[in-house]
């Protein structure tokens, strides 16, 4: 079983903390959908037959799509990959977009799974990120949510904005949480150099909330999405029963994706694909028929550190007798020293040969898993 990204390229506007691949420049919209389509018959063999689970509409902002652009994309996958019955098909959309017919629309064309970008509810937060919506969308657009017939869905806020007190996350959480969302998705803010608010750091007029800061809110954000019945399966991500993200999951899971438009990526347990990010050059490459993308193949190491990299990011943790079996790899003989240190910390634990990082653990997981790469 295999994924499908699709990047859509296009923003209202840019929020300031945001390094995604995007444009405000509508005008290709037509274009860009008709190069993504030729990109689906061009890469038609990457996935190797491999039945579809998920599709995911990313971005960007997908929901800037005209119906017949979206009906355009599914016809095409359909057309060149087998998706299954089951699959889910997730589409990203902003507050303001939300309207009660567009939900209908998107229901009818096959969506069965939206991700919706709160970020937060807070009007000064909303207005300092320079999110296209404001806090009355937000509030409006979930309740059209529940009035229609998508009964999967995922919201997003974000936690570690310095000018965000404690007590603002605790009522954006409470705020999310009375709509009962199926899946809650919940990222610190990093500020990025190539960004609005990279900028402003390096002329000294933002500062990155603290470690410790972010780490309180971490704290709070889980303990309380525990109360409330939401498991906690992977760093960022929470969700009620039955209600994980297939997609997401299988990059956890090391299954193959196909990454479709400019600056996707792509994975079939060989090589990465990385398309190019520059919306001009991606459609002039696509018209003559050419795949503008960079490829690594990826040797056993390089497997090795992606499957720690992923696995310890996930609740059920890295499985040591697949590292032995799949990748001759004894992970405790060659850190062994490392592990028992962490596990002393409360940094993780070691149970039936899973190594599963702890809620602490949790807050430095990229940096404990980049501690147990092979070095190449």
């Amino acid at each position: 079983m295999a994924g499908i990204y699709i990047h859509i390229p296009f923003c209202k506007q840019a929020c300031f903390y945001c390094d995604f691949h995007f444009s405000t420049n509508m005008v290709i919209k037509n274009e860009m959908v008709d190069a993504i389509c030729k990109e689906i018959e061009i890469q038609k063999d990457y996935l190797k037959g491999e039945v579809v689970e998920s599709v995911y509409f990313g971005g960007g902002t997908p929901s800037l799509l005209d119906p017949n652009q979206i009906q355009k994309i599914l016809s095409t996958l359909n057309e060149f990959h087998t998706i299954s019955n089951t699959s889910e098909i997730t589409f990203e959309a902003n507050p303001d977009d939300i309207k009660p017919e567009k939900l209908k629309i998107l229901y009818d064309l096959g969506i069965n799974r939206l991700s919706v970008g709160i970020q937060s509810f807070n009007e000064e937060i909303l207005k300092w990120m320079n999110r296209a919506h404001n806090s009355a969308e937000a509030f409006q657009s979930l309740e059209w949510i529940k009035e229609s017939d998508f009964s999967n869905y995922s919201l997003d806020l974000i936690y570690g904005i310095p000018i965000a007190s404690h007590e603002i996350w605790a009522e954006d959480l409470r705020r999310l949480v009375a709509f009962e969302p199926p899946h809650i998705s919940s990222y610190c803010l990093t500020i990025e150099p190539n960004t609005v608010f990279g900028r402003w750091q390096q002329k000294g007029k933002l500062d990155e909330a603290s470690e410790d800061y972010a780490a309180e809110q971490f704290q709070y954000l889980t303990a309380y999405l525990k109360k409330h019945n939401y498991e906690h399966y992977e760093v960022s991500n929470f969700a009620k029963k039955g209600f994980r993200s297939q997609h997401n999951s299988s990059y956890w899971q090391q299954k193959a994706y196909l990454g479709l438009g400019p600056s996707a990526h792509s994975f079939n347990g060989i090589n990465r694909q990385f398309n190019i990010n520059n919306n001009a050059k991606y459609l002039r490459a696509i018209k003559l028929g050419q795949l503008p993308a960079e490829m690594d193949i990826l040797n056993n190491e390089d497997r090795i550190n992606e499957y720690i990299m992923t696995s310890l990011r996930t609740i059920e943790g890295c499985s040591l007798d697949y590292l032995s079996q799949e990748h001759d790899y004894d992970l405790m003989k060659n850190a062994k020293p490392q592990i028992q240190q962490w596990i002393g910390l409360k940094l993780c634990t070691l149970q039936n040969n899973y190594l599963k990082l702890t809620t602490k653990g949790r807050l430095l997981a990229d940096k404990l898993a980049s501690d147990l790469f092979v070095v190449n």
